[in-house]
């Protein structure tokens, strides 16, 4: 597969397919690719010489192509995937390709409902600075890596995001399995948390290459999935000043310049599966001491009106919560504006209290209507503005307003934002680009 000379990939907008383009490039293949909207990744991908076409039609695959890579919100209707069968050209859903790559490695694969991005991040550059030089595939953009959700390196190790949705994780089989916490998400797929856990408990009973498993102690779902060869991380002592927190790892003081008690566990995922493949404490301390953070991840992006902006993938309620927590602490006399995209119909409706409930830090709240994802049909249950009446109501936040996409929430911010505040724009979706349009 790795072989593969000329490759298509269809949805290579995507942060995970993106890096798979790069990877290819990096060992001499011509890469092709296809998406329904254009992006920073995609116009980052034709600066790299990638044929990019935007819409889905059975010409886009060129001639010679021996290999095409999807990301699973493309059906197999898909009129690529489609011309790919009849073509008899290898196809290989992005979960499907990771699987097959960890084959060729020592590999290192992080799961769980949140902070696996970071805990990613954060384990790679622990065995960065041990000198293993691992290749690393991350589901964001990590600060000093030229090719950003991707790390090419020339050692044994590899380290990937593997995400839950769709039980994706199932295709890895890694030598060690972290998992950050399990909790509710994704039940348009899951039919409740019994569910989840039990996939997960599939995936680290996959005796032929897990050696390992790495849980969260302080974690109730994660505690009930069982192994012999679990080493569970928890955070002890934490103590949040002057821009940093410093807390115990099983007695190993770390250092961190980032916040929040959700990182803070993060740390403690990475600092223990770097101990159990042999980087030194000390390597693993310097490394997560030196740790900035990545993209869309408390990502300070500029400044407005004098005030502070930042952008933040919160997108699940307890993500959201720890979030604002996570400001709190590192700006507690500052006025906090939130402003929330929810990322999907079926997330919002399933867990739609939850986020009610999400919201008590923030000082002033806009709630821009809900992201639609690409590639998913879903039924449509409460509105943006639903979710912003009960939160009024709930009487938590001096104002909450609504808007009606992404244009009005920006206006919405040029009527609140005074000097010294701080803006956080939130969600999986687009409202990232609120954040980059208004930074100076």
């Amino acid at each position: 597969m790795m072989q593969s000379k000329n490759v298509h990939i269809v949805g290579i907008g995507g942060i995970g397919t993106s890096a798979v383009a790069k990877l290819f490039l990096s060992r001499g293949a011509s890469v092709s690719g296809s998406d329904m909207h254009e992006s920073e990744l995609i116009t980052d991908l034709r600066g790299r010489g990638v044929d990019v076409l935007i819409g889905h039609y059975p010409a886009n695959i060129p001639e010679g192509c021996d290999l095409v890579v999807y990301t699973r919100a493309v059906v197999e209707a898909n009129v690529e995937r489609q011309a790919a069968v009849e073509r008899g050209i290898k196809q290989l859903s992005y979960p499907e390709f990771l699987g097959i790559l960890a084959k060729d490695y020592k590999t290192i694969a992080v799961s769980g409902t949140n902070g696996k991005s970071t805990t990613t991040a954060m384990i790679a550059a622990t065995l960065i600075e041990a000198g293993y030089d691992p290749t690393v595939i991350v589901g964001t953009k990590v600060p000093g890596w030229s090719d950003g959700n991707l790390r090419v390196g020339k050692g044994e190790w590899l380290v990937l995001e593997a995400c839950e949705y769709m039980a994706s994780m199932l295709e890895i089989h890694p030598n060690t399995a972290v998992i950050t916490n399990i909790q509710e998400d994704h039940l348009d797929f899951y039919k409740d948390i019994d569910h989840i856990r039990e996939t997960f408990q599939k995936w680290i009973d996959c005796r032929e290459t897990c050696a390992q498993v790495v849980i969260n102690r302080d974690d109730a779902e994660s505690q009930k999935l069982k192994s012999k060869y679990v080493s569970s991380f928890g955070v002890d002592g934490r103590k949040v000043g002057d821009k940093k927190q410093t807390f115990d790892v099983v007695g190993v003081e770390v250092e961190l310049a980032i916040p929040g008690e959700f990182n803070a566990q993060n740390a403690a995922a990475a600092l223990t599966a770097a101990h159990i493949v042999g980087v030194p404490d000390e390597a693993a301390v310097k490394a997560l001491g030196e740790f900035k953070g990545t993209w869309r991840r408390f990502e300070h992006v500029g400044m407005w009106k004098e005030a502070d902006i930042f952008s933040d993938y919160a997108h699940h309620p307890s993500g959201v919560a720890g979030s604002i927590e996570a400001f709190r602490e590192f700006y507690p006399d500052r006025r906090l504006i939130v402003v929330f995209q929810p990322h999907q119909h079926s997330r919002t409706h399933e867990m739609f209290d939850k986020f009610v409930e999400s919201f008590d830090g923030a000082d002033i709240l806009v709630l821009s209507e809900i992201y639609e994802v690409t590639g998913r049909t879903e039924e449509k249950f409460e509105s943006s503005k639903d979710l912003a009446d009960q939160v009024r109501n709930r009487g938590r936040n001096g104002k909450v307003l609504y808007a009606k996409d992404l244009g009005e929430a920006e206006d919405h911010l040029r009527y609140a934002v005074q000097k010294d505040d701080v803006i956080v724009c939130m969600g999986a979706g687009s409202i990232d680009s609120i954040a980059r349009k208004i930074a100076e």
